[in-house]
């Protein structure tokens, strides 16, 4: 049987106002934009426009990608992963952007810049269409940190390809979005970027997943598609995406004659990576599809941020516990927290933990986990609590210092369960035979 916990409420602001940065404190950087364009070549398979698209994964201990072997060999664009809805893997795309792009830049290579999206488990349509301006305000904040857009910058690119709003302990999917939340997110995040940016941003996805996962929207349909298909060659001109054997796709983008009407093709990850100066031994290729005037026009136009599109450093944040049980030593603590911005919109960043009372420390290790169903919320599990009455805080943090942390004080009273649980039988692992995941994909 669950108990109630006796929360004790706090001013809603932060608890360390008087340690906090003032917002805006950097100035807003310089645009990197030396030297003119770089010539377009149609050294791609097919005779079009090569591209190439990288990440952190491109950067195994730390190495430097040599744009210049890369254009070199032939690639015009780079699309740089430049924000992930995860804050471990955002802290990673935020390491490598600036450092990628000024470097690509420097080569003669022009630059894209995508964020890899984890949609939110909520139950409304308000809720879903929160998470997508806070996750587009976050792209914004990112990109506003070197300096916008300029001519040598394609547009950002949204990459959804990923429903699964909620994991199984053992990191399988327990729970999809609706293909009505994942075409509300998307046209929402892209409507944000392109009345922001001024650029019309970019789709990233694959058939399958545009026409299982997505409703056919005419929104979403005129943005330029970056489509995924890979063992169908480019260097073959009757071949595109969007191919299959049966039947056609159908989805937002495909025409009466069943073609897709795509802009960019990833037609395949595994590239021979040296070649193109990347450490390591796989990369993502791409083409693109259309005239050097045509991809010019994809870069027409600026975008310089004002101060306020700077991301804020150390913004007061409001945090409130919605719900807090527990059954007895048994059973994990589960607090549900909402953190929210001084404008009542979700914090972009940061999670949530708990932290012992020094005074009276429990002296035991515990296990705990944050997780997030959409931005600025998160259901917090602390396991391994002993029996008796315990004073602390649920504190929220924010590694990258966008939001100031803030807390609430928490009373438990944890009873002694009357039976130790059996622990689990060990299983023996199973060895996975090894597959070849290039098998079948063009290796340029």
């Amino acid at each position: 049987m669950k108990k109630k916990v006796s929360v004790i409420a706090i001013s809603l602001f932060a608890l360390f106002a008087s340690d906090l940065m003032p917002a805006h404190a950097e100035e807003i950087p310089v645009i990197n934009d030396a030297g003119p364009l770089a010539a377009i070549e149609f050294k791609g398979p097919g005779e079009r426009i090569h591209g190439a698209d990288i990440s952190r994964w491109q950067h195994p201990n730390d190495k430097l990608i040599n744009f210049t072997k890369m254009r070199s060999a032939g690639i015009n664009f780079v699309m740089i992963k430049g924000s992930d809805t995860r804050d471990d893997a955002d802290a990673l795309a935020r390491k490598w952007l600036k450092i990628d792009r000024d470097a690509a830049h420097a080569a003669g290579i022009y630059t894209g810049f995508y964020h890899y999206a984890i949609l939110p488990n909520v139950p409304t349509k308000t809720l879903v269409i929160k998470d997508a301006e806070a996750q587009a305000q976050k792209v914004l904040w990112r990109i506003a940190s070197i300096g916008g857009l300029t001519e040598k910058d394609l547009p950002i690119a949204l990459d959804i390809e990923n429903k699964c709003v909620k994991l199984r302990t053992s990191k399988t999917c327990a729970k999809y979005a609706s293909s009505s939340t994942v075409t509300t997110w998307s046209e929402t995040f892209l409507r944000v970027i392109k009345e922001k940016t001024g650029r019309m941003p970019i789709l990233y996805s694959y058939s399958n997943f545009l026409e299982g996962s997505m409703k056919r929207s005419t929104e979403l349909a005129q943005y330029p598609l970056w489509l995924a298909q890979y063992a169908v060659d480019p260097s073959v001109p009757t071949n595109q995406p969007g191919m299959k054997n049966g039947g056609c796709y159908v989805h937002s983008w495909t025409s009466a004659n069943c073609k897709a009407q795509w802009t960019m093709w990833q037609y395949s990850s595994c590239g021979i990576a040296p070649k193109y100066g990347v450490p390591g031994s796989r990369l993502d290729l791409n083409v693109f599809k259309g005239t050097p005037d045509a991809f010019a026009a994809l870069r027409k136009g600026s975008w310089a941020p004002e101060p306020s599109d700077l991301m804020p450093i150390g913004e007061p944040s409001v945090m409130t516990i919605k719900s807090v049980t527990f059954s007895n030593t048994n059973r994990p603590l589960v607090v549900d927290v909402d953190v929210m911005r001084p404008t009542l919109a979700p914090v972009v960043t940061g999670s949530v933990k708990f932290v012992q009372d020094p005074a009276n420390p429990m002296k035991v290790s515990l296990k705990q986990s944050a997780l997030r169903a959409t931005s600025g919320s998160w259901t917090l599990s602390v396991a391994g609590i002993p029996a008796g009455t315990w004073n602390g805080q649920i504190v929220y943090y924010d590694n990258s210092d966008t939001h100031a942390t803030s807390a609430q004080p928490i009373t438990i009273v944890v009873e002694q369960a009357l039976t130790t649980p059996k622990p689990k039988p060990t299983k023996k692992p199973v060895v996975k035979p090894k597959t070849d995941g290039c098998k079948g994909q063009i290796k340029n």
